[in-house]
């Protein structure tokens, strides 16, 4: 790590539509082998203590109005990480009639690391990417600024809205990104890059 945080980054971590692969992986990034604590992550279930949202699987109706709540019950900064394929882009689960897509529909997303199912090691660097950024947006905070302008807030598109039937509106042609484009806005970071190297 080339950078420290004042104190360990608290992580919550959430499970949309997916087969939980991603899921256990994430888990298992926690476990002794990995050992994810020798950062000072600590996983947390209160939103509110929460600096790093880290969600596997695909976004669908159901779990929309969730990831949101999740989201908006954090304190800034806060920075999220969509871990797997699915929560990049919708995965495999893509084309579905209720998948409505990868986790930047729903909400910001500023670190994204693909792989179906994701390694631990790349969670964990995922983790160590998000706590940088979480340097970022605290230093934005402590001039005066505001944090949505840093990482993936700063290019989101604003997600989907649900109609009052609680489904999504059609696509119109070209909304969709072809199968192997980015996910839908700008990633401000990716592991991808790391994965490749």
């Amino acid at each position: 790590m080339d950078h420290k945080m004042s104190r360990s980054p608290w992580v919550i971590h959430y499970d949309g539509s997916s087969c939980n692969g991603c899921d256990i992986e994430v888990l298992a990034s926690l476990t002794p082998l990995f050992d994810a604590e020798r950062f000072g992550v600590v996983n947390t279930g209160n939103p509110k203590h929460a600096d790093i949202f880290l969600v596997t699987g695909s976004v669908n109706a159901q779990n929309l109005p969730v990831v949101r709540q999740i989201y908006n019950q954090m304190l800034e900064p806060k920075c999220v990480v969509a871990c797997g394929i699915c929560a990049c882009s919708g995965g495999v689960f893509r084309d579905a009639y209720n998948v409505i897509g990868g986790v930047d529909r729903a909400i910001p997303v500023d670190v994204y690391a693909p792989g179906c199912a994701i390694r631990p090691e790349t969670v964990i660097d995922a983790i160590v990417e998000a706590c940088g950024i979480l340097d970022q947006k605290e230093a934005v905070m402590r001039a005066g600024g505001d944090p949505l302008t840093v990482g993936g807030a700063a290019t989101w598109d604003g997600g989907v809205e649900l109609g009052e039937d609680g489904f999504v509106a059609a696509a119109e042609a070209g909304d969709a990104p072809a199968a192997g484009d980015a996910p839908a806005g700008t990633p401000a970071a990716s592991v991808a890059a790391k994965e490749a190297e």
